[in-house]
């Protein structure tokens, strides 16, 4: 269900404060029919951060709102959103995330990865305050999971940091030769890409 927005509240987010401040109120709203059941939203927002959407995709059970990738992603691209903020409340007021909040999150991320419509942030709300997963770290943390990665994309995750691991090794070896050859630390710096410190701890090769 697209939730009607006012001119007023569709805004630019500047941070989860500013979100809250409208999703509290649209939670007010809708507690009056279903106070006991976890509501799921997703915000579209524009390439500045100014909202175009906030729809609801899920009622669920007093502790739990299932999110589905196709309902979650579907009017964002419709409406052309380039980036999206997920929201869910907890009618209990306990705003710690759990292991199924973390792995709904997780898996939403990689599919906007792959559609080009990024998750910024996952927001638990109540009535009287909420809790941002970017604001404690744990966008962060899940970024780094591997969970719902597609195989061909780790393939190819892996494949470019071992070329970038072995372009490094390259640039250490000619800086190396560089410097036993008695170039100065600026030029070798300047024409392998390592920074001037990294050059004045290597060790030169001494010649044969």
């Amino acid at each position: 269900m697209d939730i009607k927005l006012t001119e007023a509240q569709k805004v630019k987010i500047l941070n989860s404060d500013d979100l809250y401040g409208i999703m509290q109120r649209i939670l007010l709203r809708e507690d009056k029919i279903d106070q006991n059941r976890e509501h799921f939203w997703v915000i579209g927002l524009e390439n500045n951060n100014r909202i175009l959407f906030i729809e609801l995709i899920s009622l669920g059970t007093v502790n739990r709102a299932l999110a589905e990738p196709m309902e979650v992603f579907s009017l964002a691209l419709q409406k052309r959103a380039v980036k999206i903020i997920l929201c869910h409340n907890h009618p209990t007021g306990e705003l710690t995330p759990t292991e199924v909040d973390k792995d709904i999150t997780d898996r939403l991320i990689q599919v906007g990865i792959i559609v080009n419509t990024h998750v910024l942030d996952h927001l638990i709300i109540s009535t009287k305050s909420y809790l941002s997963f970017k604001d404690i770290g744990l966008m962060d943390e899940l970024l780094e999971s591997t969970q719902y990665v597609p195989s061909y994309i780790l393939e190819k995750r892996f494949k470019k940091e071992a070329a970038d691991i072995a372009k490094r090794k390259r640039e250490i070896e000619i800086a190396r030769e560089m410097k036993g050859k008695g170039m100065d630390v600026e030029t070798i710096s300047e024409i392998t890409g390592l920074s001037v410190e990294e050059v004045k701890k290597l060790r030169a090769k001494r010649k044969k």
